[in-house]
């Protein structure tokens, strides 16, 4: 039989710190105490830049995309539900608010952006200027 030492546990343990370890427990244990902030892929096509969030259960009426400025910002908000006669004895995923905002480079076109959820992917295009767009250029050579 293995014991392990904990000194919270002794009953000489003064109520200081009794009750430190207890609000420092209470804190780790709320779900909205943890800031979470989606992690996000940016990748580029030749006619836009799509940026990927994991945002899994997510409500979509939770969620603001804007453009303001040159820049991109997502908020959301994933609520921590905890129903009747459920008694958790882990919770390590984060829940909360969270905000990222990205500068949009000067070759994106803010007016056409869309965005889609699907899965817990919340995906965002931002399709490019026209004038930013590669194209080829033939030159003809001339002989002097």
């Amino acid at each position: 039989m293995t014991v392990r030492y904990n000194p919270f546990q002794l009953e000489d343990v003064p109520a200081t710190l009794r009750a430190f370890q207890d609000s420092v427990a209470r804190l780790l244990s709320e779900p909205s105490a943890r800031p979470w902030t989606p992690p996000v892929d940016i990748y580029e096509t030749e006619n836009d830049l799509v940026l990927k969030a994991d945002v899994p259960e997510l409500n979509l009426k939770d969620v603001d995309i804007r453009v303001e400025n040159g820049t991109l910002t997502i908020k959301g908000e994933r609520k921590f539900e905890q129903k009747p006669n459920q008694a958790y004895h882990r919770i390590e995923r984060s829940y909360g608010s969270f905000a990222r905002s990205f500068v949009l480079p000067d070759s994106s076109d803010p007016e056409r952006i869309r965005a889609e959820y699907k899965a817990g992917v919340l995906t965002v295009t931002i399709p490019k200027k026209d004038t930013a767009k590669p194209r080829t250029v033939k030159i003809d050579v001339v002989e002097s």
